[in-house]
């Protein structure tokens, strides 16, 4: 059975910073490329970040320079470290797997997704 969980969300004020975590299991973790999504209500999910085993990384223009997006292959770990949060990063973040070992060009087409964690940012 596959889990991805993810942890590490809440509420700050703008400026602040908030680590999130993902879990893997149940997957050959270093066969996958691992991004995160959020979305807010009424808007569509959007690929904020993606690495895969090589290292290889990508980040929505929205983010570049403020976030930075990790992976532990041995422990089968996602991070993602969120610095001067803007407001308009609040959102619902969700883990998500692709069993793609590159990440591909563009945005992930992912095989599993986390519930989710809430991140809320205020002016």
């Amino acid at each position: 059975q596959v889990q991805l969980v993810e942890s590490g969300g809440g509420s700050v004020q703008a400026g602040g910073s908030l680590r999130l975590s993902c879990a893997a299991s149940g997957i050959t973790y270093n066969l996958y490329c691992m991004g995160w999504f959020r979305q807010t209500p009424g808007k569509e999910r959007e690929q904020v970040a993606a690495i895969d085993s090589a290292g290889f990384t990508i980040y929505a223009d929205s983010v570049k320079g403020r976030i930075t997006i990790s992976r532990d292959n041995t422990k089968n770990t996602l991070s993602m470290q969120m610095n001067d949060l803007k407001p308009e990063d609040t959102a619902m973040y969700y883990c998500a797997a692709e069993v793609q070992w590159r990440c591909r060009l563009g945005t992930m087409d992912p095989n599993y997704w986390g519930q989710g964690t809430q991140v809320t940012v205020s002016s």
